[in-house]
């Protein structure tokens, strides 16, 4: 069973260890009435390493690897792998979007706001604003101006996608200005990502204004170079290196370990897909041995063809490497790759190839160096990979972007904006490929809403591809 390393409403139970007069009966020093905001930050970060980038007890990261065609269940068709989706399977994933995760970053900007730490109310918007991109780009529409309102507003109309993208650039932009205020208490250690350094907060909020400005570039009525121009001068401010990734560090202890190689214990029946593992073989990936792990039963690196009406030997599939899903491993929620690649595909819709290349390049080079590839075999794959032509820029862009952002949602927002990688469906497919996933039927029968209609392949407003 998969863990769930921290729930918000644990920290309030510890915030005290007594009361300041033995006598003062009214007092409960296991029920507090207020929390500092470094005692807040901790599970909020947990929770999103947890249950928004890795799915936790939900299952939309999963199952958007799944449509990406990385990984696979170990279980006969039909399944998630081959498009089947119910609404009552996105319940745990609203869940924890919304009450677990977007319900206490709310609280956490009010606590900031009212005690003046604008350092901690940064961090809380840009969270906000990451968790918002991750909802709205699997959903579409959502509840979010009339949201978190109580019993004042107990049936929030949602709001569109395009608002929702206003809003995301917004909290952003706050949260730098929040950052320039450098007001009250500063995060230390109970900031799991960044440890208090808000420099390296402020390049992850420009990087993630570049990366909703780019999804837009196909939007209705957006130019695609004007949207290009925009990310390219956020990133002016973004991520610099490979020291800026935007992770969280597991220790591999008994229930500190990396939330996916939890994914991957063998009661999951998740291995890796083999569109997946075998195009390394098709680029000649020196990263192969880097990401994947061989098949314990053969040694060889193989992945489970998704659609497959038998169950074959778990030990037989490949699982990835310890660098990824190993209990020690750190979990990534946005790496300095994915702003090179931004870099790269923004530079070609607005001065072209050779203008895109070096970027390109870097970013190849970056996650090359990260995972741990010489630099000579750093150089033999560019070489191989060739210089980007009018014709196969942005596929090698997006397949190269792809694989430096290995088990991140980022990259089936990428496939639909750009149609790359080139994935075909899979076999005994219910259906073409989804282009988003189904409302939960908690929220349909909470708060009825004419969008909860959507079908899995109905588009996004943003999805003109």
């Amino acid at each position: 069973m998969k863990k769930i390393y921290f729930i918000l409403g644990f920290a309030f139970i510890f915030v005290l260890a007594g009361c300041k007069k033995y006598i003062d009966v009214n007092d409960d020093p296991n029920r507090p009435i207020d929390v500092k905001e470094s005692l807040m930050l901790p599970p909020i970060e947990m929770l999103i390493s947890q249950n928004i980038n890795a799915g936790g007890d939900g299952n939309l990261s999963l199952v958007l690897q799944q449509y990406m065609q990385v990984i696979a269940l170990n279980q006969v068709a039909p399944n998630a792998g081959t498009y089947l989706m119910y609404n009552v399977d996105m319940d745990g994933d609203w869940n924890n979007v919304y009450v677990r995760t977007l319900n206490n970053l709310v609280l956490l900007k009010a606590k900031a706001a009212t005690n003046g730490n604008s350092k901690y109310g940064a961090i809380a918007k840009i969270l906000t604003a990451y968790t918002l991109g991750y909802a709205t780009d699997a959903w579409g529409d959502l509840p979010y101006s009339k949201a978190f309102l109580g019993v004042e507003v107990p049936n929030p109309s949602y709001d569109s996608q395009q608002q929702i993208y206003v809003q995301i650039q917004a909290l952003l932009d706050e949260g730098i200005a929040d950052i320039g205020r450098n007001t009250g208490s500063s995060p230390g250690s109970d900031d799991y990502i960044y440890a208090g350094d808000m420099a390296k907060w402020s390049k992850l909020a420009y990087t993630l204004k570049a990366r909703y400005y780019l999804h837009l570039s196909k939007a209705p009525g957006i130019t695609p170079a004007a949207q290009a121009q925009l990310a390219l001068t956020a990133l002016n401010n973004g991520m610099q290196s490979n020291n800026d990734d935007a992770k969280i560090a597991f220790s591999g202890a008994a229930g500190a370990e990396n939330p996916w190689q939890q994914n991957f214990l063998p009661g999951t029946t998740y291995v890796l897909a083999n569109t997946f593992v075998n195009s390394f073989a098709t680029r000649n990936d020196p990263r192969l041995s880097k990401m994947v792990s061989p098949a314990k039963q053969t040694g060889l690196y193989t992945g489970r063809q998704i659609g497959l009406e038998d169950i074959g030997s778990l030990e037989s599939y490949s699982i990835p490497s310890d660098f990824y899903a190993g209990a020690g491993a750190n979990n990534y929620l946005i790496n300095y790759t994915e702003a090179l690649f931004i870099k790269a595909e923004a530079s070609l819709i607005v001065s072209g190839v050779a203008a895109a290349q070096p970027f390109y390049q870097d970013g190849v080079r970056q996650h090359m160096t990260k995972v741990g590839v010489s630099t000579a075999d750093i150089n033999t794959y560019l070489a191989l990979r060739g210089t980007l032509t009018a014709t196969n820029a942005l596929r090698l862009i997006i397949e190269e972007k792809g694989v430096s952002n290995f088990l991140n949602p980022e990259n089936y927002t990428d496939w639909r904006r750009t149609g790359f990688p080139a994935l075909v469906k899979v076999k005994n497919a219910l259906s073409e490929i989804p282009r988003r996933v189904l409302y939960p039927n908690a929220e349909i029968t909470a708060n009825p809403q004419p969008q909860q209609k959507a079908k899995l392949g109905d588009r996004l407003w943003w999805d003109v591809n």
